[in-house]
């Protein structure tokens, strides 16, 4: 299936590994131009530089001027018709609601929720000028699936879904089209990383990371985490016109982890 994305003008953010740079590879493989932006770089990435079809930006994205910084870089390639907010980050914590601090809270809601925010409010201008684009959000199956473990986590994404409804409302009879997609566990650092929440459970109660990660994907129908390119393969569709009357929509991606209706 064609996507018809050649020549399109799309920005990602947290595009340096994980999903981000799964979004941004596959993108690019569409023919689309991508502005990708993370604070660091990577080796992969720069690969993807160096084929022509992306630029990198160094930014932070959790900063009042991170987002802008990133659009502007990529309004001067052309038309923005794409954006997809990608960048976020999850702490977990096993020692309860009280150890997470003001500091923790303003700091997960800006990376998560404020860069989306941010970017957004860069790219409408542009995108309602031209009188269409495409807004894609990574949000989460914790957006409904509220766990204490990463309470702020889920409190910041439950209001990434949220403001991406209502602005769907506001934004569609302009022509832009505003979606999220809820990944469950998706086999990145988030999840398996020396720091993610397998190893982060495993280190508390004595275990082995391999076997937290294992009980958790046994909790899926498919039995397996989620790939990145699976989750990129779901962006770029309902980034391209081919989901062209798709808008306010969630859309959940989780090996069949979630089994209410």
């Amino acid at each position: 299936m064609d996507l018809a994305l050649r020549g399109t003008v799309a920005v990602v953010t947290g595009a340096s590994k994980g999903i981000g740079l799964a979004i941004t590879r596959a993108l690019a493989a569409e023919g689309a131009f991508v502005v990708a932006g993370a604070r660091s770089p990577s080796p992969e990435l720069d690969e993807l530089v160096r084929s022509g079809t992306v630029e990198a930006v160094s930014v932070d994205l959790s900063t009042p001027t991170g987002p802008g910084e990133l659009v502007a870089a990529a309004t001067a390639r052309g038309s923005l018709g794409i954006v997809v907010n990608n960048v976020g980050a999850a702490h977990p914590r096993l020692t309860g609601f009280l150890d997470v601090t003001d500091e923790d809270w303003i700091t997960t809601m800006n990376l998560n929720l404020m860069s989306a925010v941010r970017t957004i409010r860069a790219a409408l201008p542009t995108m309602i000028a031209a009188g269409r684009g495409s807004i894609v959000t990574t949000s989460s199956v914790n957006s409904f699936l509220p766990d204490p473990t990463v309470i702020d986590y889920c409190a910041s994404k439950a209001a990434l879904t949220n403001f991406s409804k209502a602005l769907s409302k506001e934004v569609g009879p302009l022509g832009i089209r505003v979606n999220t997609v809820s990944p469950g566990p998706v086999s990145t650092a988030l999840w398996l990383g020396d720091d993610g929440v397998a190893a982060t459970v495993a280190r508390a109660a004595g275990g082995d990371p391999e076997a937290v990660a294992e009980r958790v994907a046994e909790q899926a129908v498919t039995g397996r985490f989620t790939r990145p390119d699976e989750v990129a393969d779901l962006v770029v569709f309902l980034a391209s016109d081919r989901a062209g009357n798709v808008t306010g929509s969630d859309f959940v991606i989780d090996g069949g982890l979630v089994t209410t209706l």
